[in-house]
């Protein structure tokens, strides 16, 4: 299994933001341009970027294919992408513009058979589930959507059987309690989540916090690994990461 670092950059209104817990308003601004940002990962010697529309992921209508254009004219980079995809026009829209895989959040809750259909139409390897969860009191992992803002009845293993069996290859899993809060990933949920599912490629994210939390979700089983604050902040190198 080859294991990839996903740098991320989460645009909203044209800057580079991170939020706490999902929360809109609990947003840090950073100063540079997103394409600025996208072209130093590059240059450090990343393979991908994770690119995510703020704005979109919560009203709809993905706002950054001109932005998307532009990293691929200037950076060496294969680019997952999402926010706001409600159809499969947008999916199509987004790899034309030149992304290499498209990611699905609230939709791919709300409607699993429609979204399943896309692996077929456009390929497992160039759709991404994001499927960010939460565990309640009884301790199961729910899915809220939205841009975290509506509650799903929906739990995150059932949600995952389904599309397993529909033939997914990618799933970026994020705990929301541990996104941009940098108190390490949630091993014990990616370890679970790596043996209920060997057939799927897990994309960690959330709470990352030095170069211990990427090797212990590495050991985990876990795919590859979304860094955002923690790179934000040169908490560590990009290239340290990437030597991990």
């Amino acid at each position: 299994m080859t294991f990839t670092i996903l740098p991320a950059l989460d645009v909203r209104r044209g800057a580079v933001v991170r939020l706490s817990q999902g929360d809109y308003g609990a947003e840090t601004i950073y100063d540079s341009s997103p394409i600025d940002r996208a072209c130093a990962y590059a240059r450090d010697g990343a393979m991908w970027l994770h690119l995510v529309d703020l704005d979109a992921a919560r009203e709809g209508g993905y706002t950054l294919i001109p932005l998307l254009k532009e990293i691929q004219r200037r950076a060496p980079l294969q680019v997952q992408t999402g926010g706001g995809v409600r159809s499969e026009a947008d999916v199509e829209a987004i790899l034309q513009a030149g992304a290499d895989r498209v990611v699905v959040g609230t939709l791919a809750i709300r409607e699993p058979v429609r979204v399943a259909s896309w692996l077929k139409t456009f390929g497992a390897d160039r759709i991404t589930l994001a499927l960010d969860t939460h565990r309640d009191e009884r301790g199961l992992w729910r899915l809220p959507v939205q841009g975290w803002t509506e509650a799903s009845a929906r739990t995150l293993e059932d949600l995952l059987g389904r599309y397993a069996d529909a033939g997914l290859r990618h799933v970026l899993c994020t705990d929301i309690a541990r996104d941009g809060m940098l108190s390490g990933f949630n091993v014990d949920l990616y370890r679970g989540l790596a043996e209920r599912f060997p057939q799927l490629g897990i994309q960690a994210s959330g709470g990352v916090r030095d170069l211990d939390d990427i090797r212990a979700v590495k050991d985990a089983g876990a795919e590859g690994a979304i860094l955002g604050r923690a790179l934000l902040e040169r908490r560590f190198e990009l290239r340290e990461a990437l030597a991990c």
